[in-house]
């Protein structure tokens, strides 16, 4: 009873405001109207959004990208790196329930089955066992070390939740009629902090809709939006294009994959040489110039040689050789396919999203590429394509994330099953530089396969009207809701 009254008047701050922070803040997130309800363990990004806001895990990230305390107040590693110790905070599932270690192994292991078959359940193969240990205390046992497990962790697909309601840090409610969705941040009792007497006075409902980037743009520039999210490569222009007197342009250092996934092996491209022919011939420098991005990571490689912690090779696949040099080089293949293969066409077909920036992606990927001798079709979605663009943020920073991402069992285009097998033969393996080797060498048969055409780390944009509170760019570009409803002291 004390929980349902305590949300009556945390959803009560919608109709008559909180003193003083002029209404709620206006969140909008591209994509299609729908995602941010999206359920199970395949999230859009908006989902994603609202499912971290409201189900949150033993841990969550700050407006900053760092591992937080959620549903755990604390916790412990061991020495070994094989056990995560968690305290959880003292407090009560939505329908007045406590939270309980054994309740959360529970959940846990159930969020263990769903995402089999997904590239997170991929990441989370060193998970060996969960254990209650008291009422309060839970252990998560791993196989082998793994030093970004919080940040694993932290996922909102790792949201937990009783009889389908999460424990916070906001209570979710859905406007039928609009498709938004509206957030209210539980009093910090509900949460297992002290009681604030003026907490509806200072926190700030939040609301979250979907739509188009160019919708979101026109809405920020129109002032009915304080926050766009979930920019990419394929809608910079758009960002550009409206007047952001009242806001700014935040680009995220992300981190991940941009590039185009081999999706057919037949014809020209049957043969690994003629598929690294066509990432040879790519200027990355070139092409990011013609989107006016400053500060872009490009990569002609599938794991990025920083993210190692000795870089196993150089910064460019093909040293310090000139774009001329390389697309001589890959012409001369082309050729030789052509001579062997009289009166066919060396061509591509290319899975490009519709918007300004895949217009743009298609002319310098046509224009690199016809340097060579290649012809290049731009196909729909659903189409049969050969190649299709690949924009993905990892969810931490090893090259295993990387590696998991071509992983045979997701079929989401060519992959290497001795890749696979060395990944998973070193999540068993206790000898840290082992370990690391068995990892390099996964990389290397990825490589030798051509199965991606790495152009590098994704793009991610926001526009952050200056009333934006506690708002702050990360490698992750994930910025938590909740922390947009609290004062900044």
């Amino acid at each position: 009873m004390r929980f349902c009254l305590l949300l009556i008047a945390a959803l009560a701050t919608w109709s008559c405001g909180p003193s003083g922070a002029g209404g709620p803040v206006e969140v909008a997130v591209i994509g299609a109207p729908d995602d941010p309800f999206e359920q199970g363990v395949r999230l859009s990004l908006a989902a994603q959004h609202l499912r971290a806001a409201s189900t949150e895990g033993l841990v969550a990230l700050d407006p900053a990208g760092q591992v937080v305390p959620a549903i755990a107040e604390r916790w412990i590693v061991t020495d070994d790196g094989l056990s995560y110790i968690f305290r959880l905070r003292d407090s009560t599932w939505p329908g007045g329930e406590e939270i309980t270690a054994a309740e959360i192994r529970q959940q846990m292991r159930a969020a263990l089955v769903r995402l089999r078959g997904t590239s997170l359940g991929l990441d989370l193969a060193k998970v060996r066992d969960i254990r209650a240990m008291t009422g309060r205390v839970v252990e998560v046992r791993l196989i082998s070390p793994m030093p970004d497990f919080l940040r694993l962790l932290a996922q909102p697909e790792l949201g937990l939740s009783m009889n389908g309601s999460g424990a916070g840090p906001m209570v979710m409610s859905r406007d039928e009629e609009t498709s938004v969705a509206r957030l209210t941040a539980l009093p910090p009792e509900l949460r297992g902090l002290s009681a604030r007497e003026d907490w509806e006075d200072v926190a700030r409902p939040v609301a979250v809709s979907a739509s188009s980037a160019s919708e979101a743009v026109a809405a920020f520039s129109r002032g009915d939006v304080d926050l766009v999210l979930g920019g990419s490569l394929i809608d910079f222009p758009q960002a550009e294009v409206g007047p952001l007197s009242r806001g700014t342009i935040q680009v995220d250092p992300a981190l991940g994959l941009l590039g185009l996934m081999v999706r057919n092996e037949a014809g020209f491209l049957a043969d690994p040489d003629r598929r690294e022919a066509l990432s040879m011939a790519i200027d990355r420098a070139a092409l990011i110039r013609s989107f006016g991005l400053a500060g872009w990571r490009d990569s002609s490689w599938i794991v990025p040689p920083d993210t190692f912690a000795n870089p196993p090779y150089g910064a460019s696949r093909w040293g310090n050789a000139s774009i001329e040099d390389r697309r001589r080089a890959a012409a001369a293949r082309v050729r030789a396919w052509s001579a062997a293969e009289p009166g066919r066409e060396a061509s591509v077909r290319i899975a490009l999203p519709s918007g300004p920036g895949g217009d743009i992606l298609m002319r310098e990927l046509t224009a690199a590429w016809g340097a060579i001798g290649v012809t290049t079709r731009r196909v729909r979605k659903g189409e049969a394509a050969d190649l299709e663009l690949r924009d993905n943020l990892a969810r931490y920073p090893s090259p295993r994330w990387y590696l998991n991402q071509f992983h045979c069992s997701l079929k989401a285009g060519l992959c290497a099953p001795e890749a696979d097998a060395l990944v998973e033969q070193s999540l068993t393996e206790s000898d840290p530089a082992v370990r690391g080797q068995l990892i390099v060498e996964a990389t290397a048969k990825l490589v030798e396969r051509e199965v991606y055409i790495p152009l590098g780390a994704p793009v991610r944009w926001a526009l952050v009207r200056g009333t934006i509170r506690n708002y702050q760019p990360n490698i992750w570009a994930m910025h938590p809701l909740f922390p947009l409803s609290q004062p900044t002291t």
